[in-house]
């Protein structure tokens, strides 16, 4: 090794596919790769999904340090010095009780041998199981958390409650404009539930309309889209009350709504595309997307085209659009729904595809994005063209994604991220709407 930092980072094969740019994240510390990891991108290269472009983009980035110098020795890999190292040396954990045939045994053997040298080392893995051998090992072990955002239960709320007097309270209904100021910085799309100092019962839920002093002083104005029920469908509390003022405004190209099971986020979603696009015509079309799986793990299993491939993962789409079209005679709210879908108002479509596109002009619905990392939301989000409206929505406690959890899905990495910008918003959910049946199994199981 070159010039020893303090610290020494082996990366497992997960943290590169995860995130090709973590080679450049461990600020002057060094990073080693071991052989094996090398290996296992060059099988992951061909494939044409998330992985094999993740996989392709690491192999990019170490072929360029290559120019720099000996990747044995070790090369700069970032501005804060940091040193990149791939390990080609033998393993040594046969004689440790760990089987020298398995490439996860290999990888951790890197790490031991280089703390035996002397070396303050920390293997950094997202596979638990990788963790749990190096630590009975006694090698320090890590996920990869530079991506990974606050826990859910600290998670902006997307609206605060701020005690003012009563006559404020009145002012604002009288002026529609009220100037107040905050000790934490409120954000530009937050909304405010102003309570009385008199009666804590008399409240006004408001929004910025300006901002000043980095978001301590603010001038408040009422919601723009009233409390009137929108296509059959009314908020049915504070929460859904924000949400859909966000998902009504047109400025706001970006919202991302979290919360448990029931709690409305996908219905509310829709209840604004649909009314945005099939009556105000304010957006060509109401694009839905779901996770089939993973980004990018293609869906030609099923019978089919494209379209009927997806129609099992849709379901719960579809029992959204019912219920909003609602039928008086049987049959109506299906044969409403088709109409839909051949005139193009609503589209489904495959995230799988979705890299390479331009959409303009859309309503987009993407659901269940707890499963998808902050580099495919990245890809999703940057897909977005002109006037073209996107929302995320999700449930961080409902996560099959084996290398993903609450404070690392993409989903709750972009909420935190765009907290401060004018065109985005977020809600938490937190109580359940669907039935006291669900709210119940959702607090208790």
């Amino acid at each position: 090794m070159v010039d020893e930092p303090k610290r020494l980072f082996v990366l497992d094969t997960n943290v590169l596919l995860h995130s090709p740019v973590s080679l450049q994240a461990f600020g002057e510390h060094a990073v080693v790769v071991p052989v094996d990891v090398i290996e296992e991108l060059d099988k992951f290269k061909t494939r044409n999904d998330e992985l094999g472009h993740n996989a392709r983009s690491v192999i990019r980035l170490i072929d360029e340090a290559r120019t720099r110098g000996s990747l044995g020795k070790g090369v700069p890999i970032n501005d804060q010095g940091s040193i990149l190292t791939i390990d080609l040396k033998p393993i040594c954990l046969i004689e440790d009780g760990l089987r020298a045939d398995c490439p996860d045994n290999r990888i951790i053997s890197v790490a031991y041998r280089l703390m035996r040298e002397g070396h303050n080392v920390t293997l950094v893995s997202k596979d638990m199981n990788m963790r749990v051998k190096s630590d009975a090992l006694g090698i320090p072990a890590e996920d990869f958390e530079t991506d990974k955002t606050a826990s859910i239960d600290q998670m902006h709320l997307g609206w605060r409650s701020i005690e003012v007097p009563a006559a404020d309270i009145d002012r604002l209904r009288e002026r529609s404009t009220l100037d107040v100021t905050v000790e934490d910085p409120l954000g530009p799309n937050e909304a405010v539930l102003l309570r009385a100092l008199e009666n804590p019962k008399q409240t006004f839920l408001a929004r910025p309309r300006e901002l000043r002093e980095g978001g301590r002083e603010v001038t408040l104005g009422p919601l723009k889209s009233g409390n009137e029920g929108m296509m059959g469908v009314s908020p049915r509390n504070l929460e859904q009350r924000v949400a859909l003022e966000m998902l009504m405004d047109r400025e706001i190209k970006l919202v991302t709504l979290v919360g448990k099971a029931g709690t409305g986020k996908t219905l509310l979603a829709l209840v604004a595309g649909l009314l945005l696009s099939t009556r105000k015509h304010y957006y060509n079309k109401l694009l839905v997307a779901r996770p089939v799986m993973p980004l990018g793990k293609d869906i030609g299993y099923l019978p089919g085209t494209a379209d009927e491939k997806l129609m099992p993962w849709m379901k719960p789409i579809f029992d959204n659009i019912k219920f909003i079209l609602r039928e008086k005679n049987q049959g109506e709210a299906e044969r409403k729904l088709t109409e839909l879908f051949k005139t193009g108002v609503i589209e489904i479509e495959a995230l799988t595809y979705i890299r390479g596109r331009s959409i303009h002009n859309q309503f987009i619905l993407v659901d269940e994005c707890q499963n998808l990392t902050p580099h495919q939301i990245k890809t999703i989000i940057s897909r977005c063209g002109n006037d073209t409206k996107l929302v995320l929505t999700g449930d961080p406690h409902q996560i099959d994604n084996p290398y993903l959890d609450s404070r690392s899905n993409g989903l709750t990495f972009v909420a935190e991220r765009f907290r401060r910008q004018s065109i985005a918003a977020h809600v938490l959910f937190r109580k359940s709407e669907r039935s006291e049946l669900a709210a119940i199994a959702v607090e208790i199981l």
